[in-house]
């Protein structure tokens, strides 16, 4: 499809679930709202978009910090929360891993040794962090009880616990998340080399 084709395909969806009343976000751009007086209105996503990785036993558990980090002021990332039916989930979790500005591997006992998803997500996360620049924080493992952390993370990443005192450790988070992503606006971005 043709660059001009793709606006055109994608303006269409994004009118079609405005005329529905629907809200209609793009991943890593913003989101489209209906407005009564304006007819659309155009957020840009200007929050830290948190990926939040975890297996199906912990879902609860990533539940209560997804819903923590929207209450805190992030765009939290969660696949049972974003992904829609009939969605190619796959790559729908690899494009929102790839835009994400941070990505949360959640820890415990239950994933520790098992076999899956998580363990992929965790290794395209080790991907994607191997071109970013050396001091930039994206990836944040959080233990959501006393679990043995993989020795390839803990030997390279230092980790939040999120107990025994589940508000100490999310203060912490959040506090590692903003600092992160203001140190990054800061910095002057340099364009990449063209080949």
């Amino acid at each position: 499809m043709g660059d001009c084709a793709t606006c055109q395909y994608l303006s269409a969806i994004v009118m079609r679930g405005l005329r529905a009343g629907r809200a209609v976000e793009i991943e890593g751009l913003g989101t489209f709202y209906p407005d009564p007086e304006l007819g659309v209105r155009f957020e840009p996503r200007l929050r830290p978009q948190v990926f939040v990785a975890y297996v199906k036993e912990d879902e609860a558990q990533a539940s209560r910090l997804y819903t923590d980090l929207a209450a805190a002021g992030f765009n939290p990332w969660m696949d049972v929360c974003k992904l829609l039916p009939g969605q190619n989930w796959p790559r729908a979790i690899e494009t929102a891993l790839e835009t994400s500005d941070f990505f949360l591997a959640c820890f415990s006992t239950n994933s520790v040794h098992k076999k899956g998803g998580f363990q992929a997500e965790i290794r395209y996360a080790l991907d994607c962090a191997r071109r970013l620049p050396l001091d930039e924080i994206f990836i944040v493992p959080v233990r959501l009880d006393d679990c043995p952390m993989p020795r390839s993370i803990s030997q390279e990443f230092q980790y939040i616990d999120l107990f025994p005192d589940p508000e100490r450790g999310l203060a912490r988070l959040f506090a590692t998340l903003r600092q992160e992503f203001d140190r990054r606006k800061a910095l002057p971005r340099i364009p990449p080399a063209r080949q």
